[in-house]
C-alpha cells in the first residue's frame, strides 16, 4: 500500500497545518507526516523495515551518552520547509525532549535515521534530507533498501543550507562507520533485503 496525501491550502499558515495534523483522527498504526506542506499518511512499515531500525538502534545504544535517547515515533518539526517528520530513529538529548509536547524542533536532533519503503522512498532520498540539513541536524543515515544500484546505507553530514555531504556509503554486507560522537560501526550484513 502506498501513502495517502491530503492536500494543503497554500493560504494556510504553518500553525494551521500543525493543528490539522494534531487534531485529525488518523488510521490506527499509520505514520502521519507533513512533507513539503502536504499531510502524508503511510501504513505501518513492514517487519524487515523494523528489523533494520532495531539493529541500528541496538548498536547506537552501546555508544550514545547517558543523557541522550533514541526515539522511534517522535515527530520533529522543520517549519521553514513545511515539514513534520517521524524518522524511523531519532537520537536527541533527553532533557530537551522531555520539555516538549507533541513534537520537537528538528534542530535538537543529533542523528536521524530513515529506512526506505518501496512506495515512498523518494521522500527519504530527497524531501527529508533537504529539510533535515536545513534544520542543521548533524547526521542523516539513509538505509535505502530500494536504491537503484542495490541496497545501500549512506551516512550524510556537514549540512550546508538544504544539502548534506555524503560521508560514507556501504552496500548491504559492508560495514558503515559512524564518526564521533557515535564512533560505532554498523554491520549492514545483518540487514534483511527485499
Amino acid at each position: 500500500m502506498s501513502a495517502l496525501t491530503v492536500g494543503h491550502d497554500p493560504e494556510q499558515s504553518w500553525d494551521d497545518l500543525v493543528r490539522f495534523w494534531e487534531e485529525m483522527e488518523w488510521p490506527e498504526g499509520s505514520k502521519v507526516e507533513i512533507i513539503e506542506g502536504i499531510v502524508t499518511v503511510s501504513p505501518a512499515p513492514a517487519s524487515r523495515h523494523n528489523v533494520i531500525a532495531a539493529r541500528i538502534q541496538r548498536r547506537l545504544y552501546s555508544v550514545i551518552p547517558e543523557d541522550w535517547e533514541i526515539f522511534q515515533t517522535q515527530a520533529i518539526a522543520v517549519p521553514s520547509r513545511l515539514g513534520m517528520f517521524i524518522p524511523d530513529l531519532l537520537v536527541a538529548p533527553v532533557q530537551e525532549c522531555a520539555e516538549t509536547e507533541t513534537y520537537l524542533p528538528a534542530a535538537l536532533a543529533e542523528l536521524v535515521v530513515e529506512v526506505t519503503s518501496r512506495k515512498n522512498a523518494r521522500h527519504d532520498r530527497v524531501s527529508k534530507p533537504a529539510a533535515y540539513a536545513s534544520a542543521g541536524i548533524p547526521f542523516y543515515l539513509l538505509v535505502d533498501r530500494w536504491a537503484p544500484d542495490g541496497p545501500t546505507a549512506t551516512l550524510y553530514g556537514e549540512p550546508h543550507g538544504d544539502v548534506y555531504r555524503p560521508l560514507a556509503v556501504a552496500k548491504f554486507g559492508e560495514p558503515l562507520v559512524l564518526p564521533a560522537p557515535f564512533g560505532v560501526t554498523i554491520d549492514t550484513s545483518d540487514f534483511p533485503t527485499e
